[in-house]
């Protein structure tokens, strides 16, 4: 392992702080294996849907959901705010952390992704490996991910996601369940309902990506303590 301490960046937005608990398993990782880690959470300021996201849980999940599925289907951008950790850099891995909303890349991170921030962070090869939360859908997330930031100069290295249990119906009455009362009930409409949301088996596997990303790094496992 050379002198210097490699640099890693976590850029990704959170609603419900499940992507903000991987970021933080992942983050721990890179810690403990010697690399010198930034975090930076992309905030949505757009006033066409800040009000939909300024308060959790949601008073009307189910119409505040349905919302948003225009300007994901015409993969819509607008207005966010970017720390300035994520605006440049000199980084050698970029983890992007991004949420799947109906389907695809959520606006916040689509937006970033678009941004000239990205393409200052990413330009000249800078390897990222995108970062997938969802209810159940991720392959297009990953693929709009991938392509956006190789786009802007960044080169993939490997990607992830962790999906919520439950199939297409059930999972959706999860996530409505959770985003409506903010905690987990075991039914919702009558209906008995999974578990939504990152659970431990899912923060074990973020860490091991982590372990795997870090090798890549050129960073050595910690020595167990005794």
């Amino acid at each position: 392992m050379s002198e210097t301490k490699p640099k890693v960046l976590f850029v990704y937005y959170t609603y419900t702080q499940q992507t903000q608990k991987v970021v933080d398993a992942m983050s721990e990782v890179m810690h403990e294996r010697g690399c010198e880690v930034t975090q930076a959470k992309i905030d949505l300021t757009d006033q066409r849907y800040t009000a939909r996201f300024h308060e959790f849980p949601m008073p009307h999940a189910f119409r505040e959901l349905v919302a948003m599925i225009p300007a994901e289907i015409f993969r819509k951008t607008g207005e966010i705010s970017i720390p300035d950790e994520a605006k440049g850099g000199d980084y050698d891995l970029v983890c992007i952390g991004a949420p799947t909303w109906w389907l695809s890349t959520d606006l916040p991170m689509r937006s970033y992704l678009e941004s000239d921030a990205a393409a200052a962070v990413l330009a000249g090869g800078t390897s990222f490996a995108p970062v997938v939360v969802c209810r159940r859908y991720f392959g297009h997330n990953l693929r709009t991910v991938k392509k956006l930031a190789t786009q802007r100069g960044g080169k993939f290295v490997d990607g992830i996601h962790f999906a919520y249990q439950g199939g297409q119906i059930k999972s959706l009455l999860s996530l409505l369940s959770y985003l409506g009362s903010g905690k987990y009930n075991e039914r919702y409409l009558g209906v008995k309902i999974p578990r939504t949301n990152i659970e431990e088996h899912h923060l074990e596997t973020a860490r091991k990506f982590a372990g795997g990303l870090a090798d890549g790094l050129g960073t050595e496992e910690p020595a167990p303590q005794v």
